[in-house]
């Protein structure tokens, strides 16, 4: 190269060449002799020029090189960026747990939940417990980019020297994890989720951040979120926690598995000393007073003791996997249900439920393990059902007898009463009330005991339950099997699956409990019929879905009903119902005792299947039934006595004392004149008061032949008075 070899102009090559030369200089060789002339050797600096063009050479193309790269990987880095979207969040911790309410929409009846989560706004999360997560998890993130380069070099070079692995990852990056990732783990896994996290730090506020963060993190104890985890671990709602009871929240996030002392007490030390760690922090970055850091730290704050309870326990399995039925028929899906954050109110009335569990606990036998016992309560003119018991324990038996039912025997001529009366038949004419009652075709029906009580009115075969009474009515009534299954339908019954049989009447085909209620609360309206319906509103985090429209529509006309009212308010009055007449106020209804020809006796008796009291006043329609084993089993021999007017009837009568205490009395209309002479109206011989005693002791049944007693009293118009209301606390729960 010669000494008139081009030179760089300008700029850091220029930089370069003047320093390459200035090295050649200091390293080019010296002249060590001259030739016949006295001239240089040459063939010396040519060779050190050479070398320092080559050297120049090779840092050019390192730089051009380093710089292409360095270009190449910003490149790639910024494609990269752009290709990765954030994914769609993964369903399960979107999901909010929906709560199900009775009617006050303050009392809890159940939840259904993918996850245990109930999201709240950042808002209600008080700062310390924000504080205290960011001290545990991420102290420089309300600074930092959604990334903490430094963390991840001392994360791998930690995991690279030990066998323990240690985390990196800030509070963005856990929350885009959890949100949108899996908890694979991969470098992948890793690179996808720092991308989508610097995304999330672009487009999120940090409080937009830790809000979902806090609403989605797992606690422990199948807690997920602040919110459900206030309620695990202290019984408290997240805005009411401590500042040590949010600092020991911000510490078992770190390995809820290890760091609860619920699930073993060695955990307590670990978890201690995690805990002074958070308080430290907090200290450290300004957030508690360091004294109060101190003080804090030398216990932990008390865990309460939680009560477990079986989200499916007694009734409530029940009365939740009904109301999960009715919103799939209302046209919400599972995953709607049960991560949707649904709030449904029910119908259910919280007090009448837990008059409902009181009745069935104090009259049901004890011992009696095989005995199943149904109830459903339901509001004339509206069908709103405000109690149900589906059986003893939903843990026990997933059947709901309730709505499963059983032949309602005698409870269904009710129907074929009011089948007659809307044919033209009144209550003073006459049937035939001896037994048995034999067809040509050899065909026989008889009364209980096979007793004859000769010719009788109509509302006499009512009063006493005669059945060949009602199989001369049925007869009587021309196409009678049709007619009062047509009665049975506008009342509200469900008839499918019922023939058009002589003995249609003496109810033999399975009809459910809470049909049974609506029927009689159709005559309590009356005549006007409602369905009955047990969800209220239903609505989303985004407002209204669903709220119910009272429909009725006229089954029988107010003077049929009145008379079958006046029929029905004798058999409690001095017929087979007369334990009813405890609750000491206007009512009406109807016992029924079924057989089951399926299992017969060894003297070839029909063996009792099934015992009915159903009845009404005019604010509460209720039907109660008593069952044994598969709902065919014999009651006789094993439940005494067996009929509709004992155990049955009693149930009754002490739930609809307490449903109905503190409810004005109120009377039924006079029966009104049919087709024919109107029977003179009687009241009832009971004093109305509206009080209930219940009885001290379990029911013994006696040891002879049950008897209803007699009425004692007279009947007296009652003073009007107001009634006084209770408030119950909202933490007790029904008792079944």
């Amino acid at each position: 190269m010669s000494s008139r070899q081009a030179r760089p102009s300008s700029g850091w090559w220029r930089k370069i060449w003047r320093g390459q030369s200035r090295a050649g200089r200091d390293k080019a060789p010296k002249p060590t002799g001259s030739g016949k002339n006295g001239k240089v050797r040459m063939r010396d600096l040519t060779g050190w020029a050479k070398a320092r063009h080559a050297a120049a050479k090779t840092a050019k193309w390192a730089l051009i090189a380093g710089v292409v790269g360095a270009l190449g990987a910003a490149i790639a880095v910024y494609v990269t960026y752009q290709l990765i979207d954030i994914p769609d969040p993964n369903e399960d911790f979107q999901a909010q747990t929906s709560t199900v309410y009775y009617s006050d929409g303050r009392h809890v009846l159940g939840q259904f939940a993918l996850q245990n989560r109930e999201s709240i706004p950042i808002e209600e999360v008080p700062d310390h417990v924000q504080d205290a997560v960011i001290a545990a998890e991420n102290r420089s993130f309300r600074s930092d980019e959604g990334v903490d380069p430094k963390g991840i070099v001392r994360a791998a070079w930690h995991n690279l020297r030990s066998e323990s692995t240690e985390g990196a990852s800030t509070i963005t990056q856990q929350y885009v994890k959890i949100l949108y990732l899996t908890q694979e783990r991969s470098w992948e896994r890793k690179i996808k989720e720092a991308f989508i996290a610097v995304k999330i730090q672009n487009q999120l506020s940090k409080d937009q951040i830790l809000e979902g963060y806090l609403n989605t993190i797992y606690f422990g104890r199948g807690a997920y979120g602040v919110e459900a985890a206030a309620h695990a671990f202290f019984d408290k709602q997240a805005k009411d926690l401590t500042v040590p009871e949010g600092a020991v929240l911000a510490t078992v996030l770190n390995s809820p598995g290890t760091l609860d002392p619920d699930i073993s007490e060695k955990y307590r030390e670990p978890l201690l000393a995690r805990y002074r760690y958070v308080l430290n922090g907090m200290a450290d970055m300004g957030n508690l007073d360091s004294d109060l850091a101190e003080r804090y730290g030398r216990e932990l704050p008390k865990f309460p003791e939680i009560k477990e309870t079986n989200a499916y326990g007694g009734q409530k399995g029940y009365l939740m996997t009904l109301v999960e039925q009715q919103l799939i028929e209302e046209g919400l899906t599972e995953e709607e249900i049960n991560g949707g954050g649904l709030t449904v109110i029910t119908t259910l009335n919280w007090e009448d439920m837990r008059a409902a569990g009181q009745a069935v606990k104090e009259v049901r036998p004890n011992g009696k393990e095989q005995l199943h016992v149904a109830l459903a309560s339901i509001e004339p003119g509206t069908g709103a059902l405000r109690a149900m018991i589906g059986g003893k324990n939903y843990l026990q038996s997933q059947i709901n007898w309730a709505i499963e039912g059983a032949q309602p025997g005698s409870s269904f001529k009710a129907f074929a009463l009011a089948a007659a009366l809307r044919d033209g038949f009144t209550l003073t004419d006459t049937l035939d009330g001896n037994s048995p009652y034999v067809f040509p075709d050899g065909t026989a029906f008889e009364n209980q005991g096979n007793v004859s009580y000769g010719t009788v009115s109509l509302a006499t075969a009512t009063e006493n339950s005669i059945n060949t009474a009602y199989i001369d009515l049925t007869t009587e009534l021309g196409r009678g099997p049709e007619k009062i299954i047509s009665a049975a339908a506008a009342a509200g019954v469900p008839t499918r699956g019922i023939e058009p049989e002589t003995g249609v009447a003496l109810g033999g085909a399975v009809v459910p409990t809470v049909e049974m209620a609506e029927g009689y609360a159709t005559f309590a309206a009356g005549g006007e019929h409602a369905d009955w319906y047990l969800l209220e509103e239903v609505s989303d985090p985004s407002g209204l879905l669903f709220e119910h429209q009272d429909e009725t529509d006229t089954a029988f006309s107010p003077a049929v009903t009145s008379n079958i009212t006046y029929a029905l308010e004798q058999v409690i009055d001095s017929g087979s119902g007369t334990a009813a007449k405890a609750l000491r106020r206007p009512a009406a209804g109807k016992t029924g005792t079924a057989t089951s020809s399926a299992d017969s006796n060894k003297d070839g008796q029909d063996d009792v299947s099934s015992s009915w009291f159903v009845g009404y006043t005019p604010q509460l329609a209720t039907a109660v039934m008593y069952v044994r084993g598969d709902g065919n089993d014999a009651l006789d021999g094993y439940l005494e006595p067996f009929y509709g007017g004992a155990y049955p009837a009693e149930t009754w009568t002490a739930y609809m004392a307490e449903a109905l205490a503190g409810e004005p009395i109120e009377g039924f209309p006079a029966p009104a004149e049919l087709q024919g002479e109107p029977p003179t109206y009687v009241p009832p011989t009971t004093s109305y008061e509206a009080t209930y005693d219940p009885p001290e002791t379990t029911y013994a049944p006696p040891e002879t032949t049950y008897e209803p007693p007699a009425p004692t009293t007279t009947y007296e118009p009652p003073e009007t008075t107001e009634p006084e209301t209770t408030i119950p606390p909202e933490t007790t729960e029904p008792e079944t």
